[in-house]
C-alpha cells in the first residue's frame, strides 16, 4: 500500500485524527461549516512522521522516557533533548519532502506560511494538549517549510509535552505527530473565543479576548487583551487594554514585537459589533463539534478567519435534563465525602439503591434541587449541612430571573402533615432497628448466593427496593432526627442560657452505638494483639501485597494475629476509602491497606487504648452534662431548664450514635452486590466475553444485565469510559451547579477571623496545635502523637486514622457529616469545608485548628 503523505485540509475532518492529528482534523472540519472561513493550506501526515521515527531509530530512548517520573524534569530534559536532535537530524527522504514542496506550489513557493503541530493526542475531547507543541509563524521558502516540519516533529518530545503525557498516563508511542501548513493570514486584530465562560463554566455566556497584530502577543502573556462578555447576541461587559505591543510577521519571514501609536493603545480591537458577529461565528462552530470551543481567530480588514477550534477540557460536564427549563444542582459527592469521579457502574448502583433521583455528569452525581429551593427550611438545612452550598443557592436566588418562584414548599420540605412524630428515648428502639437491619442483610446474603446469570440480575432489581425500604424506613429516620435535633437544641439552648459555644461536641463524647466510632477502636484492639508478637510486627513493616494473611502463621504469634484482622474484616472489611462507588477494593479484598494504621497503633499506643478511651471520652460527657445542670439550676427558671437538657442529653446519647448504622448497612448490601456481581464478570472472563473482569464497572447495572443476557459486549464502549474517567480526575466538582454550566462554589462571609487564617466550619470544638500531616491516600499515612490530620474529605474508612491524631482540617465536610460526628465522639477539634486545605497547608506545617470558631492558623 502507498501511503499518502500529504493531504489538503479540505480532505481532512473529525474522523481522519489518526491521520492528521487532532489539530488539522478541526482545521478540516471547520471548513466544511457555511461561513466560517479557514486559511488555505495541507497536512503533513502521521504517516510521515512514523517514517521518520522508524528511520531515526530512537527505540532506546523512548524505552528509557516512559520509565521516567514526571517529576525528574532533569531526566526528562536530557532525554527529550537527545529525541529531538535525532529527529532534527534527519533529512526528510526526497519522495516525502516533493510532497511537500509539491503541496506548498499549490499556495505559492514564496507564499509565506504558518507551520503547526497537529498531533493525535492533541484537541480531543478529553485532553486539549493546548500549548505542548509548537507553531511557527510566517515561514518563507521550501528549505524553511522543511526545517520547520522536523521542528514539529520533534516538538512531540518537548520537555513539556513529555510531562503532560507522563502524568496523564498517555504512552509516548501512542501519540503521533502530523504538521499543518497554512498561508499565513496578515491581521489588524487577532484572539481567543471562547463559546463558555471559562472562569464561570456558563455555557450561555461566551469571552472573546483580542489584540492588535497577531494573536502571539495574547498567547505569550506580552499584553493583556480586552476582554467582552457576550450574552444572547448583545455584549454584557467589556475591560479595554492598555495595548502597547503588538507582534507583526517579517516581510522576509519571522515575526517582530512592535510598539503601538499611543493613539491606538486604549481603543478597542474590536467593535461591538465585530464582538457579537464573531461570537455568532462561534456558536455555529459549537454546533459542528457539538461541545463548547476554544478558538482562535483574525480579523483582516473586516474578515474573521478561524486558525483553530478544540474543546474547552476544563469545564465540568451539565447533567442531562429532560427539558430546557433553568435547574439547579447539588453535588452528593460533597454530602457523601467523596467527590472522587465514580465509575460507571458504581454510579448507577447508588442511583438505583438511592432515595432520591439522581442525575450523573462528569463522574459524579448530582440532585436537582429546584423545586426544593422555595421549602420552607431548605436553606436552614442546607447551611447546617456546608455553609459553602448555602451560599452557593443563594447566589442563585439572588438573580431574580434564574428560578422562578414556587408557591408552597416543593419536595424536600416538612412532609405531609407537618414535623415527624415525636419518638420516645429509648434504646430498644435502636437495638431493634439494627437486629431488623442485619436480619435483611443476613437473607439477602443467603438468598444471593441462588442466583447466577439474568436470574441474579432480576433479583437485585429487587433487592435494590428492600434497600431502599430498609433506607427509608420512617422509624429509623425519626431516630436520626432525634439524635441530629438533641444536637442542634443543645448547641442552641446552651449558648443562649450559658453562653456555651457548641457544647454537644463534649456531651457525645464516646455515645454509645456509634459502628464507625468503634470500628476505629477495635483496630487499636488489633494492634494490642500484633504488639506482643515482634515477628509479626517485623514481617508486617514489610508487607505490600495482599496475601500476607496467608502467611502469618509462620510467624510466632502469628495465628493470633491473623485470626484478629480477620475477625476485625468480618465486622468492617466491606468498608474502604470512596465506599459509595461499589467499584472501590474493600477492605476484605485488599487487607493490605490497613497494615500501615496497624503499624502506626502499635507505635503510638500503649495495650488496652481503646477501652481506656472510650472510658475517658464518657467520663467527659458525665462530668460536662453535671456542671451544665447544676449552672443550669442557678438561673432564674432554672429546674426547669435542667430537666429539659437533661431529657434532650438523653436523648442525644441515646440516638446519635445510631447516625451511623444505615451507612453500614448500605455498604454491608454493597458487598454482597458486589461479590455476586464479580461473580458474573468472572464467567464472563472465563467465556471470552470480557478481557478483564474490572471491565464490567465500565458497564453501568442495566448494560451489565445486558452483556450476561447476550454474552456480548461493546468494547469500544468500554475503552471510550476508562477514557472519560481517566479525564473525570481532571475536574473539581462544583457544589451548585447549573443547568447554564455555571460552577458556584460559595464563600465564607466573615469577618471574625485573624488575617491569613482559612476559615471553615467548626464541627467539633477545642483548640489544638500540632503537625500539619496532609494525606490524600490513607495508606501512606505515617502518623505520630500530636499530628494533625489534613486531607481532602473523609468518610468512614478514615475514621482509624482518627485515634491517632490531635485535630481534624478538610476540604469538604459538614456539622453531621461522619467525619464531623465521630471527630466529636473521639474529642478531636475538628474543622472541615475549608478550601483548598490540602494546597495551603504544607505538609509537616505546625498549625492551630480552632473547632469552637472554624478557622485554622498557619504558624510561623
Amino acid at each position: 500500500m502507498i501511503e499518502k503523505y500529504v493531504w489538503d485540509l479540505r480532505e481532512a475532518d473529525e474522523t481522519k485524527v489518526a491521520v492528521v492529528g487532532g489539530k488539522a482534523a478541526h482545521l478540516g472540519g471547520l471548513s466544511r461549516i457555511d461561513g466560517v472561513r479557514v486559511p488555505a493550506g495541507f497536512c503533513v501526515t502521521t504517516a510521515a512522521f512514523r517514517r521518520i521515527m522508524a528511520e531515526a531509530s530512537i527505540d532506546d530512548p523512548l524505552d528509557r522516557l516512559s520509565r521516567l517520573n514526571p517529576d525528574d524534569r532533569e531526566a526528562i530534559r536530557t532525554l527529550s533533548a537527545e529525541i529531538r536532535r535525532s529527529i532534527e537530524g534527519r533529512a526528510i527522504p526526497d519522495d516525502l519532502a516533493a510532497a511537500i514542496t509539491g503541496a506548498l506550489g499549490r499556495l505559492g513557493e514564496q507564499a509565506a506560511c504558518a507551520v503547526r503541530s497537529s498531533a493525535t493526542a492533541e484537541d480531543l475531547p478529553t485532553a486539549s494538549f493546548a500549548g505542548q507543541q509548537d507553531t511557527y509563524l510566517n515561514i518563507v521558502g521550501q528549505e524553511a517549510i522543511l526545517r520547520h516540519v522536523s521542528k514539529c516533529w520533534a516538538s512531540l518530545f518537548t520537555e513539556r509535552a513529555v510531562t503532560y503525557r507522563l502524568r496523564n498516563g498517555i504512552g509516548h508511542r501512542a501519540v503521533h505527530m502530523a504538521v499543518v501548513v497554512q498561508k499565513m493570514v496578515f491581521p489588524d486584530a487577532a484572539g481567543i473565543l471562547f463559546t463558555a465562560d471559562p472562569v464561570t463554566g456558563n455555557r450561555k455566556v461566551a469571552t472573546v479576548e483580542a489584540g492588535f497584530g497577531l494573536g502571539e502577543a495574547l498567547v505569550s502573556g506580552l499584553v493583556n487583551p480586552d476582554v467582552f462578555k457576550v450574552r444572547d447576541g448583545e455584549v454584557i461587559a467589556r475591560t479595554l487594554a492598555a495595548k502597547t505591543r503588538a507582534v507583526q510577521a517579517l516581510p522576509a519571514g519571522g515575526t517582530h514585537e512592535v510598539a503601538i501609536e499611543p493613539r491606538r493603545r486604549e481603543q478597542p480591537a474590536l467593535t461591538d459589533a465585530q464582538v457579537v458577529r464573531l461570537v455568532r461565528l462561534g456558536r455555529r462552530i459549537e454546533a459542528r463539534f457539538g461541545r463548547p470551543q476554544d478558538i482562535e481567530w483574525c480579523l483582516a480588514g473586516d474578515d474573521f478567519q478561524i486558525v483553530q477550534s478544540r474543546p474547552i477540557t476544563t469545564l465540568f460536564p451539565i447533567p442531562a435534563a429532560p427539558d430546557g427549563e433553568n435547574r439547579v444542582y447539588l453535588s452528593v459527592g460533597h454530602q457523601q465525602m467523596m467527590t472522587d469521579p465514580m465509575k460507571p457502574l458504581g454510579l448507577s448502583m447508588w442511583q438505583l439503591t438511592a432515595l432520591t433521583p439522581m442525575r450523573e455528569a462528569g463522574g459524579r452525581l448530582f440532585v436537582d434541587a429546584t423545586l426544593r429551593l422555595a421549602a420552607p427550611g431548605f436553606l436552614e438545612m442546607v447551611g447546617r449541612s456546608d455553609p459553602l452550598t448555602r451560599d452557593a443557592v443563594e447566589t442563585v436566588l439572588d438573580r431574580d430571573d434564574f428560578v422562578p418562584a414556587f408557591p408552597g414548599a416543593g419536595p424536600g420540605g416538612p412532609p405531609p402533615g407537618g414535623a415527624p412524630a415525636p419518638i420516645e428515648t429509648d434504646p430498644a428502639i435502636v437495638a431493634g432497628l439494627i437486629e431488623r437491619s442485619e436480619a435483611s442483610i443476613a437473607a439477602l446474603r443467603r438468598d444471593v448466593r441462588t442466583k447466577t446469570g439474568p436470574a441474579l440480575f432480576d433479583f437485585l432489581l429487587e433487592a435494590f427496593q428492600e434497600h431502599k425500604r430498609d433506607l427509608g424506613d420512617p422509624l429509623s429516620m425519626r431516630a436520626i432526627m432525634a439524635g441530629m435535633d438533641a444536637t442542634w437544641w443543645l448547641n442552641d439552648r446552651l449558648r443562649d442560657w450559658l453562653g456555651e459555644k457548641n457544647a454537644a461536641d463534649t456531651l457525645t463524647l464516646s455515645a454509645p452505638g456509634n459502628i464507625t466510632s468503634e470500628m476505629g477502636l477495635a483496630l487499636l484492639d488489633v494492634a494490642d494483639v500484633v504488639r506482643s508478637h515482634p515477628e509479626v510486627v517485623a514481617y508486617l513493616r514489610g508487607v505490600h501485597d495482599d496475601g500476607f494473611l496467608d502467611e502469618l502463621p509462620e510467624f510466632a504469634g502469628g495465628s493470633d494475629v491473623r485470626d484478629a484482622i480477620e475477625g476485625y474484616l468480618h465486622r468492617y472489611g466491606m468498608r474502604c476509602v470512596g465506599e459509595i462507588d461499589i467499584t472501590r477494593p474493600r477492605w476484605r479484598e485488599s487487607p493490605a491497606t490497613l497494615v500501615p494504621v496497624i503499624l502506626d497503633n502499635v507505635r503510638n499506643f500503649e495495650p488496652g487504648a481503646a477501652k481506656r478511651r472510650f472510658e475517658q471520652g464518657r467520663r467527659k460527657a458525665r462530668e460536662k452534662a453535671e456542671e451544665v445542670l447544676e449552672r443550669l439550676r442557678a438561673q432564674p427558671d432554672g429546674e426547669h431548664k435542667a430537666v429539659e437538657t437533661q431529657r434532650m442529653i438523653d436523648r442525644v446519647r441515646t440516638f446519635i450514635g445510631y447516625r451511623e448504622y444505615p451507612k453500614y448497612g448500605i455498604i454491608s448490601r454493597y458487598f454482597i452486590y458486589k461479590q455476586a456481581l464479580l461473580g458474573e464478570a468472572e464467567r464472563l472472563v472465563r467465556a471470552g466475553v470480557l478481557t478483564d473482569k474490572e471491565d464490567a464497572f465500565y458497564l453501568t447495572f442495566q448494560e451489565f444485565h445486558d452483556v450476561v443476557r447476550s454474552n456480548r459486549v461493546d468494547d469500544e464502549l468500554i475503552r471510550r469510559r476508562k477514557e472519560a474517567f481517566r479525564s473525570y480526575h481532571a475536574l473539581t466538582p462544583p457544589r451548585v451547579l447549573t443547568s447554564d454550566g455555571e460552577a458556584i462554589t460559595g464563600a465564607y462571609r466573615r469577618d471574625d477571623v485573624p488575617a491569613g487564617a482559612l476559615i471553615g466550619l467548626p464541627v467539633s470544638a477545642g483548640t489544638v496545635e500540632g503537625r500539619a500531616r496532609v494525606i490524600l491516600d490513607m495508606a501512606q499515612a505515617d502518623l505520630e502523637p500530636g499530628d494533625i490530620l489534613v486531607t481532602a474529605h473523609t468518610d468512614p474508612s478514615w475514621t482509624p486514622l482518627f485515634v491517632a491524631v490531635a485535630g481534624l482540617v478538610t476540604e469538604v465536610g459538614g456539622l453531621m457529616t461522619h467525619g464531623a460526628v465521630i471527630a466529636r465522639e473521639y474529642g478531636l477539634p475538628a474543622v472541615v469545608s475549608v478550601v483548598d486545605a490540602t494546597r495551603l497547608i504544607p505538609d509537616g506545617q505546625r498549625i492551630r485548628v480552632h473547632g469552637s470558631d472554624g478557622y485554622v492558623e498557619i504558624l510561623p
